[in-house]
């Protein structure tokens, strides 16, 4: 008997390595050795490979190179711009806004100030997702230092206002800060034309390597680094550069810049085909997050009358790899925060699915996802004691 292929539709969470990516690392595993900081010829050489990468990140989001810091990661980077913006700021004054459905690295650094005396305010957001941007006008005050509002939601994919929230965070002189780790190398991202000052990325969110990411930080923005040491990355970020994989972070990022717009195409029609089929062939299910202002791989939908993680189950059963929300919270059998941000009640937040797909997801993975889920939801509603108390 054949071996069934498996499907991947959790991108979100991270995505396959890009073969040119490898390629780009592997001399840096093993012959290109030195260390970026010696200035003898061995250092020098992999120096030349950082700098190079730093460029090609820099030009994917329309900044200067001087202006990237590298980074362990997404997580890291947007730990080290909230924390690092409130420590340097707390002269000027203790508050700070975000959202309610912001990722965990945001939500966690925010409580975490709070212990330590600073003031958060944590806007709602409307049932599509959306921030309204006159709701961050109206929460700033006189002591409001730093806004913090992601680009896109990591589970429902609804892309925010951040060009109209840049223009009145200039206005007011007030740091901004959005976590781009969903859409750098994506869609689109111009640090100038959102109006960003800090701006978090994450390498393998876009076919690069785990565990390197990146802050863009805007010059002339007072941020205290939070991990002390050497003097790598002009004095930000204490550390010696994870060559391999910055190398890899830059030649991800060059891919992203050359074949966005066909990516973006090609995921754009695989996400009609596969929600306008799901909507056809299942009753009782709903659109999560923004109709049209979304990612172009993300489809998160609720569906009545089952639970996200028996759904989880059964496709992977059949080798379909989905996800019911947030990859950090995967383990947790409680409703998606997000959804609950949103306004919809725990039943229908219990019972989220997300697929996001990839540049490698064909149409045929999308038509075997249709083929086997209404079968999944037709068994899970039979069993259901959600369904039977209604009948």
């Amino acid at each position: 008997m054949a071996a069934m292929k498996r499907i991947y539709l959790d991108n979100a969470a991270t995505t396959p390595m890009d073969p040119e990516v490898l390629k780009a690392m592997l001399p840096f595993l093993r012959d290109a050795f030195g260390n970026p900081s010696s200035i003898h010829s061995f250092g020098q050489e992999t120096r030349a490979f950082v700098e190079e990468a730093r460029d090609k990140i820099s030009t994917l989001i329309g900044a200067r190179s001087e202006e990237i810091v590298f980074t362990g990661g997404g997580t890291e980077a947007d730990n080290f711009a909230i924390k690092g913006a409130a420590f340097a700021n707390e002269g000027k004054g203790d508050h700070i806004i975000t959202t309610s459905i912001e990722h965990h690295a945001v939500m966690e650094s925010c409580k975490f100030l709070e212990s330590r005396g600073f003031r958060i305010t944590y806007l709602p957001v409307g049932i599509d997702g959306l921030v309204d941007p006159q709701d961050v006008k109206k929460a700033i005050t006189d002591e409001t230092i730093l806004i913090s509002v992601m680009h896109a939601n990591n589970e429902v994919g609804t892309i925010e206002p951040l060009a109209e929230i840049g223009k009145i965070a200039r206005e007011e002189g007030i740091y901004f800060h959005t976590d781009a780790v969903q859409t750098v190398g994506h869609i689109p991202v111009n640090v100038d034309e959102l109006g960003i000052d800090l701006l978090a990325m994450s390498a393998h969110k876009l076919c690069g390597p785990k565990g390197v990411g990146a802050l863009y930080i805007r010059k002339g923005t007072k941020l205290i680094p939070f991990i002390h040491g050497g003097e790598q990355e002009r004095r930000r970020r204490a550390g010696t550069e994870n060559v391999p994989a910055i190398v890899g972070f830059g030649k991800a990022a060059e891919i992203a810049q050359r074949e966005m717009d066909s990516v973006a195409k090609h995921l754009i029609r695989l996400r009609g085909k596969l929600l306008q089929g799901m909507m056809e062939r299942i009753e009782h299910i709903h659109l999560n997050g923004h109709p049209t202002q979304r990612l172009p791989n993300n489809v998160n939908v609720s569906i009545e009358f089952v639970e996200g993680e028996s759904m989880l189950l059964n496709l992977d059963l059949e080798g379909i790899a989905a996800s019911t929300g947030s990859a950090c919270s995967s383990s947790s059998l409680e409703p998606s925060y997000v959804l609950l941000a949103m306004g919809f009640p725990q039943e229908l937040a219990h019972g989220s699915l997300r697929f996001s797909m990839g540049r490698e997801t064909t149409e045929e993975d999308i038509d075997r996802v249709l083929e086997v889920l209404p079968r999944i939801i037709a068994k899970l509603r039979a069993m259901s004691p959600m369904l039977k108390s209604i009948r």
